[in-house]
């Protein structure tokens, strides 16, 4: 065992657990294998990794949710100074390419979401309010929830067209969210020329009404 692993606790270890193991998920899924070399890997002992995870693969997934949540939050530190209809779209889209290299990792945890539907939408809006929170969103009424609700409908969506796009650059991902946004700004405005208000549709308001289920 090192030093370090030694000065750890299990909610600093698991992390970097996390991290070690995404590799072997793609092949060996979220199972005590995957737990094992990624111990191997990150120089964790073996005994002390397998209690990270009591909860099995669910905790796993629930924990490299949380991983990434944290990976993309650093990145998209500076994007208050883009349009918030920018820096909605910047988030989802940075959250994806971040994890371009575990598709097949990701693929597996969306799997074991279809077993934990609870589970899948605590991380979903876990995600969510991480990106609202980036975008610099201090929203603490009804369109709080409203915000992150739908978003994560965005999102949920956009995950899965992209675990089948093959298209070069992800293209038509980008394609798709953008579309997605768009199609509400036009909604929009059109029921603003329908009331008569004249008035330019606010993006953030807009995104909290969004009503598009995940499929």
């Amino acid at each position: 065992m090192s030093d370090e692993t030694r000065d750890e606790t299990i909610d600093e270890l698991r992390p970097r657990l996390i991290a070690a193991m995404i590799p072997h998920v793609a092949f060996d899924g979220w199972t005590a294998v995957s737990v094992a070399a990624g111990a191997t890997d990150a120089g964790i002992d073996r005994d002390i990794a397998h209690l990270v995870f009591p909860g099995g693969p669910a905790q796993m997934v629930d924990a490299y949710t949380a991983f990434a949540n944290t990976r993309m939050t650093v990145a998209l530190t500076g994007i208050g100074t883009m349009k918030i209809r920018e820096r909605i779209t910047f988030a989802v889209r940075t959250r994806l390419e971040q994890a371009e290299h575990e598709r097949e990792t990701v693929r597996r945890a969306v799997a074991v979401f279809t077993l934990h539907p609870a589970l899948s939408a605590k991380t979903t809006w876990r995600t969510t309010d991480a990106i609202w929170r980036a975008c610099g969103d201090t929203a603490t009424d009804f369109n709080h929830y409203s915000k992150r609700a739908i978003l994560g409908g965005v999102y949920a969506a956009t995950l899965l067209y992209w675990l089948g796009d093959e298209s070069d650059g992800r293209a038509e991902t980008w394609g798709f969210l953008d579309r997605r946004i768009a199609g509400i700004m036009q909604f929009e405005k059109a029921k603003a020329r329908l009331t008569g208000s004249g008035n330019r549709p606010n993006i953030a308001q807009i995104l909290g009404r969004l009503r598009y289920p995940a499929v």
